[in-house]
């Protein structure tokens, strides 16, 4: 099964994805400062979007938005354009922490890396594999990835965090 989207719409699910893990994360008593990473092409390389730099020392932090929270499950991406041959940030990113929201619920998962990803790897032919299409103007890429249960990893991967943004952004 294939989905199709437009650029506008996942642009508009990042965004706010975006604004509102920045804004919770400033009212943590440990933050620092958050430091938004996501134009800047040596963190693009790594796939990192933020640094969140505590008392404690600097976390590099991954986010993914997501507006289908009704399904219960992670959308882990192996192929960020199937065209190209591009890998899925899930399989790539350097980052400390995969910051997975649902954009909709405002439900926040916090998902260690690399565990979560070596987890995912031995795990990951049993979930089942779906892609979508992306538009960008007159042409279009596929990205392809599997769907993961929320409630599996919550039992299977040690350290995953769960929290509901209640900040006004």
């Amino acid at each position: 099964m294939t989905n199709s989207y437009s650029m506008v719409e996942g642009l508009g699910v990042a965004s706010r994805a975006f604004a509102d893990i920045e804004a919770w994360l400033r009212t943590k008593p440990e933050t620092i400062d958050v430091v938004n990473v996501e134009n800047d092409p040596d963190y693009q390389r790594r796939d990192i979007d933020l640094i969140w730099i505590t008392q404690t020392g600097e976390i590099l932090v991954e986010i993914k938005g997501d507006r289908w929270d009704k399904t219960r499950n992670f959308f882990f991406e192996t192929h960020s354009n199937l065209e190209k041959g591009t890998p899925g940030c899930f399989l790539y990113t350097e980052a400390d922490w995969l910051f997975y929201y649902f954009v909709n619920t405002r439900e926040l998962y916090r998902l260690p890396m690399p565990k979560t990803r070596e987890w995912f790897k031995i795990t990951m032919k049993r979930f089942r594999e779906r892609s979508t299409t992306t538009s960008v103007g007159n042409r279009h890429y596929t990205t392809v990835g599997r769907i993961v249960p929320i409630t599996t990893v919550m039992l299977e991967v040690s350290g995953v965090k769960k929290d509901i943004l209640t900040v006004d952004c």
